[in-house]
């Protein structure tokens, strides 16, 4: 049976890390526009070409333009392989056209999950995120320090890295921005009935366990 699933989250919630899973373990392919926006100005699509014209003009890519871009990547895939929409749709107009680029494809919608988290227990935890310089491990100052001090885990290297966006007020305003794009969307699907929360803060294993249990209802 063929899946159409939304991951909704803030950044840090977890979203990346569940659809990876879902990937190994399903086959599924996830649908992330900025991914698809490069790809498709990489390879020189027609609609990766208006892209790169509308961003090399230093303007927004279009609704229209993202929509296009969703269904090319759709038909390369083929009606048979489930996808995971990440990022799309923000708003309104785009749960609109995401309705009709499914319907015109055989495809439905069948879940909405919104991985759901503590805004201060989210900063906690991205704040607190570095990684090997080298290698590219993920450590956390209070649930993931190397075993040995200045020490990667995997590696051996003693250089390690933070995001520089990594920090409490770029976290509490990306909360505020996905609040405000995602407040418009979630009664639209809430009206259909296929939206369920799960908690974004409990260990991955329990969150894979809370969406594979949706995925087989």
């Amino acid at each position: 049976m063929t899946l159409n699933i939304i991951l909704l989250g803030p950044p840090g919630a977890g979203k990346g890390t569940q659809a990876v899973r879902l990937e190994e373990e399903h086959g599924m392919v996830q649908l992330s526009t900025g991914d698809m926006l490069r790809a498709a100005v990489k390879a020189g699509t027609p609609i990766g070409l208006q892209a790169k014209a509308v961003m090399d003009a230093g303007e927004l890519v279009s609704d229209e333009i993202v929509s296009g871009l969703i269904g090319e990547r759709l038909d390369q895939l083929g009606n048979d392989v489930s996808v995971i929409f990440d990022g799309y749709p923000r708003t309104a107009a785009q749960a609109e056209a995401l309705d009709g680029i499914l319907s015109a494809r055989g495809r439905k919608l069948d879940h909405v999950i919104e991985l759901q988290v503590e805004e201060d227990a989210l900063v906690d935890r991205i704040t607190g995120r570095f990684s090997c310089a080298k290698c590219g491990a993920g450590y956390h100052d209070r649930y993931k320090l190397p075993k040995v001090e200045n020490t990667c885990d995997v590696c051996g290297n003693h250089e390690f890295k933070r995001r520089p966006d990594d920090n409490e007020e770029t976290v509490r305003t990306r909360m505020a921005e996905y609040r405000a794009k995602t407040a418009p969307i979630l009664p639209i699907y809430e009206a259909r009935g296929i939206v369920t929360h799960v908690d974004g803060m409990a260990p991955i294993d329990e969150v894979n366990d809370a969406i594979e249990t949706i995925l087989a209802g």
